[in-house]
């Protein structure tokens, strides 16, 4: 592994840009105007993300070594010290929060109290409960509300706690899913897993339930006005019958968490662009 592509590891660069990607969708809902702010919005996002996983990664880095999913991360594996990886995570944290003050102080706040949130109570929580990440899940919604307010968006505007909402539901089956692949892992970690707490294919149901209602959930848009045009919403209608379907079909065979991944992350990424389409689309 080179330098570059520690670095990479560390800052775990599609997480942080899908984490930008959401933030351009919150700005372009709230004001649906591409504006010279919006660039460093994103970036102030997309930065932030990488400082908090970094900083994650030397919390953690005496659980990521015990574990096979993590122990080639940069810090159990050796390529990188310590002290560069603070370094890294305090430099990209200080440049995002920066980007994000030039956006307006809401989106500054949501930033910091997201990091708090994420590498303070629920890299805590890990540690001592296997419902970690339900109590971690807000902070999925941090980065579309960053986007919203960076846009002018009102915090109390009822659309933004549909969008958010909708984050929330999705974090929680996405942690799951992880965990239903990797539940020894934690489990030799010595970390609180569900897995012992339910069967897998109790758990496995659950995860499904909680994805047909993140699915059933996204069906608000329409109602609080997101998703106006025809054809968003036939395109809204199928991604939900195509998450609920196919989710329930692959509940059934061993790939489940594996196969499942993805298409959340999929369906997900589908409504963030049908939403920004119908903001552009519909002024």
């Amino acid at each position: 592994m080179t330098i570059l592509s520690a670095y990479r590891t560390l800052f775990r660069l599609p997480v942080a840009l899908f984490a930008a990607c959401s933030a351009v969708t919150g700005h372009i809902v709230a004001s649906p105007v591409v504006t010279a702010d919006m660039p460093f919005t994103a970036v102030g996002v997309f930065l932030l993300a990488c400082g908090a996983s970094a900083l994650n990664q030397v919390q953690e880095r005496d659980i990521d070594a015990l574990m096979e999913r993590t122990h080639r991360r940069p810090l159990p594996a050796g390529l990188m010290s310590r002290r560069q990886a603070i370094i890294g995570s305090f430099t990209t944290m200080v440049v995002g929060l920066f980007l994000l003050g030039r956006s307006g102080r809401l989106p500054f706040l949501i930033g910091v109290l997201a990091v708090l949130w994420y590498n303070g109570l629920y890299t805590w929580l890990k540690r001592r409960t296997a419902f970690a990440a339900v109590y971690g899940a807000p902070v999925g919604m941090a980065a579309p509300a960053i986007g919203w307010a960076a846009g002018g968006g009102s915090i109390t505007d009822p659309r933004l706690a549909v969008v958010a909402m909708l984050f929330f539901l999705w974090q929680v089956p996405h942690f799951w899913l992880l965990l239903l692949r990797s539940g020894d892992d934690y489990e030799r970690a010595g970390l609180p897993s569900l897995t012992k707490v339910f069967p897998r294919e109790i758990l496995s149901g659950i995860t499904v339930l909680w994805l047909i209602a993140a699915a059933a959930a996204s069906m608000l848009l329409p109602l609080f006005g997101m998703v106006r045009t025809p054809l968003l919403y036939g395109l809204l209608v199928l991604s939900v019958l195509l998450l609920s379907a196919g989710t329930s079909l692959l509940l059934m065979k061993p790939s489940f968490p594996r196969a499942a991944f993805p298409l959340i992350n999929l369906f997900l990424a589908a409504l963030m662009v049908i939403i920004s389409a119908d903001a552009l689309l519909v002024r």
